[in-house]
């Protein structure tokens, strides 16, 4: 039995505080707004603190969806590490960047993410990764029957826009992973920020989804069964992807530190279990309690509903 704890959308802020200099003038002024309006009283630390430590406790190996990181300030990414770093003592940790980890065009260049988060985006494929300023995906961990693929959808774009972007050469280079015979043998779990489906209106998509998550379906069209685990909504939902060959639970994890009254919206991680021959036995969410002490189960149902 292989236990993997998602979480996603930590917002991580420095400890240090936000020098003005660093976000004035730029894309960050926007971000620093909303810290000061909503996100400073709506995502607590207690909150995040205890959700990474349980998650890492009950999983074998924990996932991060994106958006570590608030305005992906220096000091930001020093925290985000140091926490991760600590979690990562009782389970294997992997990430992949979200918007707010690649919030303007110089961290892209600068490869400020891959700098701070290399160690958890290592592949054992490495022969087929792209190297991307975000760093080098698809990276592929082969662990026992799952194959777990993380990609980047976080590019850089202006004011009051948040949405991803895969590419074609990434898709490309996910369709080569997904046909090699070690992860073909196995169940994959494909890690992206962004939801893999359609926005109502096409507007909405461009501003904050996903743009080309259509052509990331039809990549994965050949799987008979899998998981797709992604953040950006702030909610937690659970739908089915549907493939050619059958479909795959495709399931977004809420922010990990918000304090909401909102059972779908709560700070909690999800928890999945696949048996020895891939199967995915059980998908539920571990929400935290207001008290920020205990946890309860959340259940998502056998069968997801369709988007």
């Amino acid at each position: 039995m292989l236990r993997i704890a998602h979480i996603s959308d930590l917002h991580v802020l420095s400890r240090t505080g936000v020098e003005l200099r660093r976000v004035l003038f730029n894309k960050r002024v926007t971000g620093y707004a909303n810290l000061l309006t909503h996100r400073a009283r709506n995502y607590r630390r207690e909150n995040l603190l205890a959700v990474i430590a349980a998650a890492a406790a009950q999983a074998d190996h924990l996932v991060v969806t994106g958006d570590i990181t608030n305005l992906s300030l220096e000091g930001e990414y020093v925290e985000a590490r140091r926490l991760l770093d600590e979690a990562a003592g009782s389970a294997e940790v992997t990430v992949v960047p979200g918007n707010h980890d690649i919030y303007l065009p110089i961290i892209l260049h600068e490869r400020r993410f891959p700098h701070h988060f290399s160690r958890y985006m290592h592949s054992d494929l490495p022969e087929l990764a792209l190297a991307l300023p975000a760093g080098h995906f698809p990276s592929v961990k082969l662990r026992g029957p799952a194959a777990i693929i993380g990609l980047t959808t976080a590019v850089p774009r202006p004011p009051f826009v948040s949405a991803g972007l895969l590419g074609r050469e990434q898709r490309e280079a996910l369709a080569r992973v997904l046909r090699h015979p070690e992860v073909a043998r196995r169940t994959p779990v494909i890690l992206l920020h962004h939801s893999p489906f359609d926005s109502r209106f096409r507007l909405d998509q461009l501003r904050g989804g996903l743009v080309d998550a259509r052509e990331l379906r039809e990549t994965l069209q050949p799987l008979p069964r899998g998981l797709v685990l992604y953040g950006h909504l702030h909610e937690r939902r659970h739908q089915a992807l549907t493939t050619g060959r059958g479909a795959l639970d495709a399931v977004c994890a809420t922010a990990a530190a918000l304090g909401h009254p909102d059972d779908r919206i709560r700070a909690a991680f999800n928890l999945y279990e696949l048996d020895d021959d891939g199967r995915i036995a059980s998908i539920r969410a571990r929400v935290l309690e207001p008290d920020a002490q205990h946890f309860r189960t959340f259940e998502f149902p056998l069968r997801p509903e369709s988007p």
